[in-house]
């Protein structure tokens, strides 16, 4: 896109962390945005904090399991603004299972790719259909990571094979959307640690994804796990969620499918599970990997 003045901007889990500095971004820039989030009350205190700074967006409480949950924010958005230009299926949860994964519960499942897949299915069957139908410049950012989207932390099977299907999605939609005024990237944010909600995902849970056995040990929280880093020697370092919208703002600017910043480590794992393709070989590289 070569310009967003007076465009409109969506992005899904808007109310904190990088949804709501993509949001911050899009209207520093010019555009009218609409934040949605599956908790009301942060919510409407990010929007409010945001409007107080002279940004034009509005919030619309979203859960993106539903469709009809994302289709009325489809027509939310429309109400507000009549169009829409750049969707960000940002939105995802981490599902907080424990111990290996034949023993997980199977609604840790169903709920990370109901919020972490089915998420991003709702909001391109929502939203592409009108942005073609405007024959505008569009486009659809979605929200991976470096964890599934790159190689897979072994202790985090759900995550990591959710955030793995939204690179294949968007690859077909961006695939789709040859010879259209709409394009699509996939987002690995980083590319260091991101302080972020995802850890305290079990609070927004809905009852009908709650597990059907208790935890036998407390949720990880960013703070145990730099715990756990500074215990192993590995210093932590951090990425702004400031700094990840600013990369997604140029990465829509240029149409760039791969939004993902230099990452040695990354880049390396990247390499080796490519290798490890390429030659047949099995994935040795896994073993390094902590869980």
């Amino acid at each position: 896109m070569k310009s967003f003045d007076g465009k409109v901007a969506v992005v899904t889990g808007g109310a904190g962390g990088i949804g709501r500095a993509m949001g911050e971004a899009f209207g520093r820039a010019g555009m009218k945005v609409v934040l949605a989030d599956i908790q009301p009350e942060p919510l409407e205190k990010t929007v409010a904090d945001l409007q107080g700074e002279g940004l034009d967006l509005i919030g619309v409480p979203t859960d993106v399991t539903r469709w009809d949950s994302v289709a009325a924010l489809r027509d939310a958005t429309l109400s507000a603004y009549g169009a829409v230009h750049v969707v960000c299926n940002n939105a995802g949860i981490g599902a907080g299972a424990e111990g290996p994964m034949w023993e997980h519960d199977l609604r840790d499942w169903e709920w990370a790719i109901a919020v972490n897949v089915w998420g991003v299915i709702h909001g391109i069957n929502a939203f592409v259909p009108v942005m073609l139908e405007q024959d505008d410049e569009g486009h659809v950012v979605n929200t991976s990571s470096g964890n599934g989207g790159i190689a897979p932390l072994p202790s985090t099977p759900q995550y990591s094979a959710t955030k793995a299907a939204v690179v294949t999605m968007t690859e077909c939609l961006y695939g789709q959307l040859d010879g259209t005024k709409v394009s699509a990237s996939v987002l690995f944010p980083g590319p260091h640690m991101l302080r972020t909600g995802l850890f305290e995902s079990w609070r927004s849970r809905p009852d009908r994804y709650a597990k059907t056995r208790p935890r036998k040990t407390p949720y990880t929280t960013v703070e145990a796990l730099e715990e756990q880093m500074k215990a192993a020697g590995v210093q932590i370092a951090y990425t702004e969620p400031a700094e990840v919208a600013a990369a997604v703002l140029e990465g829509v600017r240029a149409d760039q499918f791969w939004i993902h910043p230099d990452n040695p480590r990354s880049d390396e794992m990247l390499r080796l599970r490519s290798a490890s393709m390429l030659d047949r070989s099995n994935p040795d590289y896994l073993r390094a990997v902590p869980g």
